[in-house]
């Protein structure tokens, strides 16, 4: 069973990038095939730290198709979606019928939402729930990058139907330290590649090895609805 992973949720600064990065770099760490997107033409975040990385133009439209090029010859794609772009994905996979694709493909479909404390977020959620239902599975990422309460989206309608019905499942991303975004940005480092650099100190290498390995735990807790079948 192939696995496409769609990292999407229409507003912007929740987290879909730098959740895209790290789990890139797990898959990299793990040794497992993939093959990467990037669809942020302004930022381009997943591509200038995987540079690596495929760009896909979301303005036009005859790209999108190069989505499901890439999983005919790869068992996991994983595409960053940029903000806004809810809209744009619902109607493409309304035109080519997605779940007709999928079934031909033998592939499966996973979009992982990130939320923060924001209702924009879970609003945003809601709207995919809504329009995809059972035709993929769910992984909801609770980004505390600038706030750890997620009361919104905890007493949300959406987080009870993903639970209840759709079988999604949650994982949290904990917050990264100012200074370390800040210092990772500045030098284009993954946090792999940051753990062996000299512009990190010995503190802040055990700082970035300490998140990444929680992170990484809280992925392979999901690793069922983002890797491909074995």
């Amino acid at each position: 069973m192939k696995r496409l992973d769609l990292i999407l949720n229409g507003k912007g600064g929740v987290g879909k990038s730098f959740f895209a990065v790290n789990f890139v770099q797990f898959l990299k760490d793990k040794g497992i095939a993939h093959v990467a997107i990037d669809s942020d033409n302004e930022n381009s975040t997943l591509k200038r730290f995987h540079p690596d990385t495929r760009f896909l133009d979301l303005d036009n439209r005859r790209e999108l198709d190069g989505i499901f090029t890439a999983l005919e010859k790869a068992n996991l794609v994983v595409l960053d979606c940029r903000a806004a772009s809810t809209d744009l994905f619902i109607d493409y996979f309304a035109e080519i019928d997605l779940p007709a694709v999928l079934s031909t493909m033998g592939a499966a479909l996973t979009l992982v939402m990130p939320v923060n404390h924001e209702a924009d977020s879970v609003d945003q959620i809601q709207r995919l729930a809504d329009q995809f239902g059972k035709q993929c599975s769910y992984v909801v990422v609770r980004n505390a990058a600038h706030s750890d309460s997620f009361a919104l989206y905890e007493a949300s309608e959406v987080r009870a139907q993903l639970k209840d019905k759709l079988n999604g499942r949650e994982i949290a991303m904990s917050r990264l330290q100012d200074w370390l975004v800040e210092a990772l940005n500045a030098e284009n480092l993954t946090i792999t590649a940051a753990t062996k650099h000299p512009a990190f100190s010995l503190l802040d290498r055990q700082r970035l090895q300490t998140w990444q390995r929680k992170l990484y735990a809280e992925i392979e807790s999901v690793a069922g609805l983002l890797l491909p079948a074995k």
